[in-house]
């Protein structure tokens, strides 16, 4: 089988190209916002596999931020996964990816690509994933299943505010999401310039649910969903903290589970990554994201970062009792 590797720093020949994408950081024109790039592609007659990179100091490392839930290869061709991790030798001698799934299997096909590419590599658990399978229920079965205080909360304080739900891109509420988010006890928005590019696309394409919880007319909570492909993806979240005793941000949570499970028929909601403990009480279950540090044994410049990889790995074993 004949495989061809090139690279790109951008994507004006890869745009006629097709991946099927499983979520929102899986798409061209989500990596199309991000800086640095290095696309690294193999392509055969049966297919092709794109790496998403970009560049750092001291190596290659997944074409993400701190916004992207995951990160992984399009597509997932073992020959083309091998054909890249050999050739990437010639272009770093470190190569560092992450948020890695594993569900899906991304994680433990990308090691074996680097590991029989002759690579060494670490793997590692990096961050968590909260999620929802929804297992066919109603928005109500759900909701039943929530811990008591949340369903009390909700009960007592639903009338309290009104809520706006849209399903496409508006300034004016935008501009509302803003404000609740600098209000909020939230750290300063990283690159807010990044976020709008990408909400505006989302409700170009149908895909965005914004929700605003309002207070005798005044924003007091916002939230930026999307849905795609039966999954409904939390992105942001914040209140007001003035407004904290209405509990306006539980209302509209809610008002926003309850659109995507009975109204947009999602069968899986994911809460992103963080191990932020209020997630525990809306999602039911916990996927683990990885990391993968690849280091070529054969390049020098990659011979400390291994002499002090061997140290962490042995340094508990060799601490004097």
């Amino acid at each position: 089988m004949n495989i061809a590797v090139s690279y790109h720093e951008t994507l004006t020949k890869l745009q006629g190209l097709d991946w099927p994408a499983q979520g929102p950081f899986d798409r061209l024109d989500w990596f199309a916002l991000l800086d640095d790039p290095l696309y690294a592609l193999a392509e055969s007659g049966r297919g092709r596999v794109l790496l998403p990179l970009q560049r750092e100091e001291h190596q290659l490392a997944s074409l993400a931020n701190w916004f992207s839930f995951t990160w992984r290869p399009l597509g997932d061709d073992p020959a083309l996964l091998a054909a890249l991790a050999r050739d990437l030798r010639r272009q770093t001698h470190r190569v560092g990816v992450a948020p890695l799934p594993d569900e899906d299997g991304s994680a433990t096909a990308l090691e074996i690509a680097f590991r029989d590419a002759g690579w060494l590599v670490a793997r590692e658990v990096c961050d968590e994933n909260h999620v929802l399978p929804v297992a066919g229920r109603s928005f109500a079965e759900y909701w039943a299943a929530r811990p008591g205080k949340m369903r009390t909360t909700l009960k007592r304080k639903a009338r309290k505010v009104e809520i706006t739900i849209l399903k496409h891109f508006d300034e004016a509420a935008w501009a509302e999401y803003r404000g609740v988010y600098e209000s909020s006890w939230k750290p300063q928005e990283e690159r807010a310039d990044l976020l709008e590019a990408f909400a505006r696309a989302e409700g170009a394409a149908g895909r965005i649910r914004l929700g605003i919880a309002r207070a005798a007319g005044e924003p007091v909570a916002a939230q930026f969903w999307t849905v795609e492909n039966g999954t409904a993806y939390i992105h942001k979240l914040a209140h007001i903290e003035a407004a904290k005793p209405l509990s306006a941000g539980t209302t509209l949570s809610a008002a926003l589970f309850e659109h995507a499970i009975d109204i947009d028929r999602v069968e899986l909601v994911d809460f992103g990554t963080g191990s932020d403990g209020y997630k525990r009480d809306w999602m039911e279950a916990n996927r683990p994201r990885y990391r993968l540090t690849c280091l070529d044994w054969r390049n020098p410049r990659a011979w400390l970062a291994i002499a002090k990889a061997r140290f962490r790995h042995l340094a508990p074993h060799n601490r004097p009792s």
